[in-house]
């Protein structure tokens, strides 16, 4: 493919990861158990949907993989369960709302860690774009007092991690992000097991948690470390941000919870921001890099 083709095919991929990651609050809803239960399930789960996708891409040399995936694999593991970790004890520690907001700093993050470790400026228009999307998700959540500031901090700490990876990956195409992610997945898992009560799960519990971990933990990290191979870190993250205004429509269509007005009226703007920028991107192709326009 030429760099037009991989800039749109990213696009496409990153979106799709996007809408994936969006059900994490449907499926959490939808569980009536603790985070740590499930999320220990959810990373096995994640991690055999991704070994199957290896087996269905690569075949018989799938498991090849695990012994090729370099310095910038196994950093992109260790960052990825960090972060996940991160995220987890940041929901506990403050309210969803905090950990919106500032996760809506990640093109922004992103776009600060590309410069440092690659020199690589962002575009006008995804600055401009991303300015939109967090303004959007403030709108959104408020900025109410509620939350600690070790909870922020630590949501801080999730949002650092997500923009290193993404720089990761960008930095590193030839990254093995298949048997990364599936290293990552179990990792996560591995970690949150004795922190919960995984053994006393029902069958229909953890079908669900079987759906989550394949839907959100397999398909979208898929989606996103192969996408985000042919986008600037700050694009990967803007349209990342989809999330925020996908995540209460989910809810709502499911249980028939409406959204709030601010919701409806942040929500709109982030999706505005993401779908002006990813169509505009789509017509003109990949903006040269180090190059502000």
């Amino acid at each position: 493919m030429n760099r037009v083709a991989e800039y749109r095919l990213g696009l496409i991929l990153v979106t799709a990861s996007a809408v994936a990651w969006s059900l994490a609050g449907l499926f959490t809803r939808a569980i009536p158990l603790d985070s740590w239960t499930i999320l220990a399930w959810r990373g096995i789960f994640g991690s055999i949907g991704i070994a199957v996708a290896m087996m269905l891409f690569e075949g018989g040399i799938a498991w090849k993989s695990f012994r090729h995936m370099g310095r910038p694999g196994w950093l992109f593991v260790a960052v990825s369960s960090l972060g996940m970790v991160f995220f987890i004890t940041a929901l506990k520690e403050t309210t969803v709302a905090h950990v919106a907001v500032i996760y809506a700093t990640i093109p922004f993050v992103a776009a600060v860690v590309a410069w440092l470790a690659m020199g690589e400026r962002s575009t006008l228009r995804a600055i401009v774009a991303s300015i939109a999307a967090m303004g959007g998700v403030i709108i959104m959540v408020g900025l109410g007092t509620e939350g600690s500031l070790f909870g922020d901090l630590l949501a801080f700490g999730m949002t650092l991690c997500m923009g290193v990876l993404m720089v990761i990956v960008r930095r590193s195409p030839e990254i093995s992000v298949m048997p990364a992610a599936c290293v990552s997945a179990l990792l996560s898992s591995l970690i949150c097991w004795p922190l919960g009560n995984p053994l006393s799960v029902s069958a229909h519990d953890l079908l669900l948690i079987a759906m989550f971990g394949i839907l959100v933990s397999a398909v979208g990290l898929a989606c996103f470390t192969l996408g985000a191979k042919w986008l600037p870190p700050i694009e990967t993250a803007l349209i990342g941000s989809l999330d925020a205004p996908l995540a209460p429509f989910w809810i709502w269509l499911v249980f028939n919870e409406a959204p709030s007005k601010s919701t409806v009226i942040g929500g709109s703007i982030v999706f505005a921001a993401v779908v002006a920028n990813v169509l505009a991107g789509t017509k003109k192709g990949p903006t040269p890099a180090n190059s502000v326009t």
